[in-house]
């Protein structure tokens, strides 16, 4: 390791650790626009100069590699000269428009300039002007302000695996731009926005709609996958304005998804925020006291044994919890949570969570896909398993749909029986594998074959993928409520003869059949509001404090950020209000007594973190028979209600997935 002197304070640091990392590590600012922790060196913008002792000229301290006995000074004049003049050179052509940009408050040049900047300028010459670029419906480009730190062009190339974003001509001439100026179709496309260190790249969706000190920050958790991103939801006037990536290493690093940046806007959108009773075949507005009487009904007209509760892909482990309360008050053991007909067993918790971990994914040297496009249900996870095959040279074989996840894959086949017949070289792969992995989706373990599926999954993960210190099993689930769901026992099955049914924010089941009623506990005006007999508005997650429980087995708190619209309210306080009306009161009157409840019985859900579970082998596989394995998910982005009420999300589908850009869409 070595030993360097950085303004007289000696410093040690990893073997092939930079300069900049060195005087990083020694407490010292080192400005810089194009370099970045997660993103290949590029050395472009020289605004990280210091004086290295013996040096000519100074260095540019990105790109230079530490070594033993160097003398680094980064406060010197001929360091503070530098700076002004890399930082002269940069606000040449920048158009300085900040009053108007979006940026503004936010930007890495405006702050860099008020700190090493050197005030005035020497130049008189025309600015030079770069015309506009079209990168899709969610990045609005300004490139006249573009500093060329390339951070978006290496971010697509590197991270993404969407090498559609490059840079044009030469020297001054130089632009960047997209692939023949049309849509980025990455799913984390939306990161270039906060990479990008001036504002040529900004939310299209959000442009000239607030400034950035206007909004309350609070720290959430996403819900539009199991990844559970960490993020800070930006508020004003209780209204979500933006959502942004927080960082957590172990989680999404510092990176979120599209869907879960852009599809803020369907928050408001199609909202239930009364209640509403069908009467006359007909759904009409009516008071909360109406609504439960309304209930009270329903439940006094059907035995308990007839009465089923079913929780969605968003729900928080509180309301859940609430609800199966409720049902164990009404006499009812019928619970589920799989509503895709996955059949994942409540017996063995590690037989339904990511076991490998996200972060340990990046080490595997060999992973098995089966049924799963991660691109899709788990952009996260795909970019973690890119840079295990980018850096660490992982296999990666793949059951299932032939899709473009990014990275090389050898297709076996589409051939859920393939599971059980693996071809000998991939056998001989996770044998002789250090850190094997298999991913296993949901759409695999759904159907008639799928507990056969999941079975041989397990027999498969006894022989080749548990060992001392890793467990190379993994469940990709889509639905952010399910691993919490199935921890609290929310998948002991609804009888198909069911005559009532709670749905707490179910829209992803078929119509109802005519002698069902149903009790809708949702959000939006969606697939399960059009159905229901009785409608109870909720809070989405923005609009209340939660705990989810992410596909790894994380346990993760979000804050509430604004409140429901109108007269919705949060979902567990509606069961409580609802089992004074039913009779069965349920003992807890406030946040802390209801997760105190959840502590009594699940203790590893009251405090955040990672909870593991010991891994139960002894599996015994099954026959499967031949069958195409289907994918997981319609749409990336369209896969909840929250999406599906987003008009961004419908812009993305209408330009990306079905290629019709705005612009030739306005010519028609």
């Amino acid at each position: 390791m070595p030993k360097l002197m950085v303004d007289d304070i000696e410093v040690e640091v990893p073997a092939g650790a930079t300069v900049l990392q060195a005087c990083e590590a020694a407490g010292r600012e080192i400005p810089r626009f194009c370099y970045h922790e997660r993103l290949s060196i590029a050395g472009n913008c020289r605004m990280c100069l210091v004086e290295q002792e013996k040096a000519p000229k100074p260095i540019a301290s990105c790109a230079m590699p530490a070594a033993d006995n160097m003398v680094i000074r980064t406060n010197t004049p001929k360091v503070k000269k530098a700076r002004e003049g890399v930082m002269e050179f940069l606000l040449i052509n920048h158009p300085l428009d900040c009053p108007i940009c979006d940026q503004g408050g936010e930007c890495d040049l405006q702050d860099q300039a008020m700190a090493y900047g050197r005030g005035f300028t020497r130049f008189d010459e025309n600015k030079r002007a770069v015309t506009e670029k079209y990168m899709g419906p969610l990045i609005k480009t300004v490139m006249t302000r573009c500093i060329h730190c390339t951070r978006c062009v290496r971010f697509a190339e590197e991270v993404a695996g969407v090498e559609e974003i490059g840079a044009l001509y030469r020297g001054e001439n130089m632009q960047i731009t997209s692939y023949l100026e049309a849509a980025v179709t990455s799913e984390v496309s939306g990161n270039v926005i906060d990479l990008c260190p001036v504002g040529a790249l900004t939310a299209k969706p959000l442009a000239f709609e607030y400034r950035p000190w206007e909004l309350k920050r609070t720290d959430g958790i996403d819900v539009m996958d199991a990844v559970g991103s960490n993020i800070v939801i930006g508020t004003r006037s209780g209204a979500v304005m933006r959502v942004t990536p927080r960082l957590n290493e172990a989680v999404n690093e510092e990176w979120i998804s599209d869907k879960t940046r852009f599809a803020i806007d369907g928050l408001m959108a199609r909202r239930l925020d009364t209640p509403w009773v069908r009467r006359d075949g007909k759904l009409v507005k009516a008071s909360w006291a109406e609504a439960f009487a309304a209930v009270k009904a329903a439940v006094a007209a059907v035995p308990a044994g007839s009465i089923g509760a079913l929780a969605g892909d968003l729900c928080a482990v509180e309301e859940m919890v609430a609800l199966k309360d409720l049902m164990t008050g009404l006499g009812s053991p019928h619970l589920e949570c799989r509503l895709d007909g996955g059949a994942m067993e409540t017996a063995d918790p590690a037989a339904y969570r990511f076991n490998t971990t996200f972060a340990g994914l990046e080490t595997a040297d060999v992973i098995l896909l089966v049924g799963t496009n991660p691109r899709a249900e788990a952009a996260l996870v795909n970019t973690r398993i890119r840079k295990a095959v980018r850096k660490g040279g992982a296999r990666v074989f793949n059951i299932g749909p032939a899709v473009d996840l990014t990275y090389a894959v050898e297709q076996l086949g589409d051939d859920v029986a393939l599971l059980a017949a693996l071809p000998a070289a991939v056998v001989d792969a996770l044998k002789g594998a250090a850190r094997p992995v298999l991913i296993l989706g949901t759409a695999a373990v759904r159907g008639a074959q799928g507990a056969a599926v999941l079975a041989v999954a397990k027999a498969l993960a006894d022989a080749h993928l548990v060992r001392e210190g890793w467990n190379g099993y993994n469940l990709l689930h889509t639905a952010a409520s399910r691993v919490g769901a199935m921890d609290v026992g929310f998948a002991t099955g609804v009888p198909g003869d069911a005559k009532l049914l709670f749905l707490l924010g179910v829209d992803e089941v078929a119509p109802k059949a005519a002698s069902v009623t149903t009790v809708y506990v949702g959000t939006h005006g969606d697939a399960g509001a059009r159905d229901a007999d009785i409608i109870l508005p909720g809070a989405a997650y923005t609009e209340k404090s939660g705990t989810w429980v992410n596909m790894e087995g994380r346990v993760q708190r979000g804050l509430r950020a604004t409140f429901p619209p109108g007269e919705a309210r949060e979902d567990w306080t509606i069961f409580r209000a609802l089992s004074d009306v039913l009779g069965v009161r349920l003992p807890y009157d406030s946040l802390e007594a209801l997760r105190a409840r959840i502590s009594a019985e699940w203790p590893h859900l009251g405090t955040p973190g990672l909870s593991m579970f010991e891994w139960q082998a002894g599996a015994v596989a099954q026959p499967l028979t031949s069958a195409a394995i289907p994918a997981a998910v319609g749409s990336f982005y369209l896969s909840n209600p929250i999406a599906r009420a987003s008009r961004t999300m419908a812009d993305c589908v209408r330009e990306i997935v079905d290629g019709r850009p705005a612009m030739l869409e306005a010519a028609e």
